[in-house]
């Protein structure tokens, strides 16, 4: 059994060195932690995949520190992708690309695409800068269950499985990059929601971007994170209201006892006397561990306007709820 190193933000070159020697190590990005391992080392990438008991046919997405990282992971470049680097670079976008040769088929899931994005979270980029290469990086938990928001949450999970965690507490978005597809040029495809829009996505392409029709429900075959499998879910059900009132009639039938409320907080005030926590992009997995940690048997979740609005939160949810 391992023992799992907590490496502090000055010690960076510690964690580098690991990584280096074929080691797993989780770091903070502004969405979530990742698990970290080198895009070049067979190996470590069949490591990230035994540990997180991750499907083999689940791709990776590659974390790189500059543009200049694409040049031995990514081929036939389209312009429309450095008009969106030139934008989200370094940020939550996620962006499927043309596999270099060089990528190892177990990055990919066997693909001929890699997903590359550049994190905006200062220390994930000092860090693939310090190893010299792509880190490929999935989201740093065990596989369907909730995703890691502080670095606490990746002990939780893999204490004793992996090498390294690099200490960074709360990430600042908390939901997964957005996942874009450009091998349609002319229809763009959004794979995976996130803080990125697809308005915001619009303005710098100058062409219309869709969502995937598969995001509706299980794919069969999955060239993104988050399609093909059950997502983010913890051990008690989510049942989901889209009202106040159907919410109350529920709670008035149902006591609250061993569950757990999550709502807006513009509604918080109507739902003072059941202590209710705020639903937001950033608390909702921390809320999803909560809920494990302390056993609740159930968790109501009640989505304004604004909430059903929000595409990557909703999409998310539904995942964690098994509703697609």
């Amino acid at each position: 059994m391992l023992r799992t190193e907590l490496v502090g933000l000055n010690s960076l070159e510690k964690a580098a060195e690991l990584l280096k020697k074929g080691e797993l190590v989780a770091f903070p990005t502004e969405t979530v932690y990742g698990l970290g391992a080198s895009i070049f080392n067979v190996v470590a990438i069949r490591k990230i995949f035994a540990a997180k008991k991750r499907p083999a046919d689940n791709p990776l997405i590659a974390h790189i520190a500059s543009l200049k990282d694409l040049e031995h992971i990514a081929v036939d470049i389209p312009d429309d992708f450095y008009r969106l680097a030139e934008v989200f670079f370094p940020g939550p976008l996620t962006v499927l690309l043309p596999k270099h040769s060089s990528v190892p088929i177990e990055a990919s899931a066997g693909l001929s695409t890699i997903g590359v994005r550049m994190p905006a979270h200062n220390v994930a980029r000092q860090l693939i800068a310090l190893v010299g290469e792509p880190l490929v990086a999935p989201s740093a938990n065990l596989s369907g269950k909730p995703s890691s928001t502080h670095h606490e949450h990746v002990f939780e999970d893999f204490e004793g499985k992996i090498a390294a965690v690099v200490e960074g507490g709360q990430c600042l978005i908390g939901l997964e990059s957005t996942v874009i597809s450009l091998q349609d040029p002319a229809r763009p495809l959004i794979l995976r929601p996130g803080e990125i829009t697809p308005l915001q996505l619009q303005e710098i392409l100058k062409k219309k971007v869709v969502i995937s029709p598969l995001l509706q429900g299980f794919s069969s075959t999955a060239s993104s994170p988050g399609m093909k499998y059950r997502h983010y879910a913890p051990k008690a059900p989510i049942k989901i209201f889209y009202s106040e009132k159907e919410l109350l009639v529920y709670l008035k039938h149902t006591p609250l006892v061993n569950k757990i409320l999550l709502v807006s907080e513009k509604q918080k005030a109507n739902f003072s006397l059941w202590e209710p926590y705020i639903l937001s992009n950033k608390n909702f997995y921390s809320i999803l561990r909560l809920s494990d940690k302390k056993g609740y048997e159930e968790i109501l979740v009640l989505c304004d306007q604004e909430d059903q609005q929000n595409a990557a939160l909703m999409n998310r949810l539904s995942k964690a709820a098994s509703l697609c």
